[in-house]
Parts: structure tokens; C-alpha cells; sequence
């Protein structure tokens, strides 16, 4: 299973556009992805922009990306490239 941690650099945290686009993205992959903060609970759907928004990730805060299947490496870059970019 690969797993990505990136910090979050947007200035509303993964909320609303980010998290959008991160979902947006999650969903044209294959295999199931989760996200979950480094700091504990649970791991959630990626590809639920509710539970996303649940886990109210603010900036600065750290999550840990996970995904297993083939093409889990690319798709990991680009969902932690998105967490990252302010």
C-alpha cells in the first residue's frame, strides 16, 4: 500500500476549493483512497468531499494519503501535490 504525508498549505485548510479538487481527482482513479490527519482518527473516503470536510483539516495540519493498485504512486503525487499547494 503506498502512502503519501503532506502538509497542508492552503490558507482555509483542506476546505471547500481544495478539497474539492482533491475529490475531483481521487475520483478518476481506480482504486479506493483514504485520508486521514497524522495526528490521529480514523481514515476517511478521499473520494467524499463530506467526509473530507470532516475531518476539518487546517493549515499547517499534516494527513497521510493512502492508495493500493497499480497506478497508486502517480495518483499519490498528485493528490499530495494538491494538499500542499497554498
Amino acid at each position: 500500500m503506498g502512502e503519501r504525508k503532506a502538509r497542508v498549505a492552503a490558507e482555509v485548510g483542506l476546505h471547500a476549493r481544495p478539497a474539492a479538487t482533491f475529490v475531483q481527482t481521487a475520483m478518476k482513479a481506480p482504486m479506493d483512497i483514504t485520508v486521514a490527519r497524522t495526528s490521529g482518527g480514523d481514515p476517511v473516503s478521499g473520494k467524499s468531499i463530506l467526509q473530507i470536510l470532516a475531518l476539518d483539516v487546517r493549515q499547517g495540519e499534516e494527513v497521510v494519503i493512502k492508495a493500493e493498485g497499480e497506478g497508486s504512486e502517480e495518483i499519490l503525487d498528485r493528490l499530495a501535490e494538491i494538499v500542499s499547494t497554498p
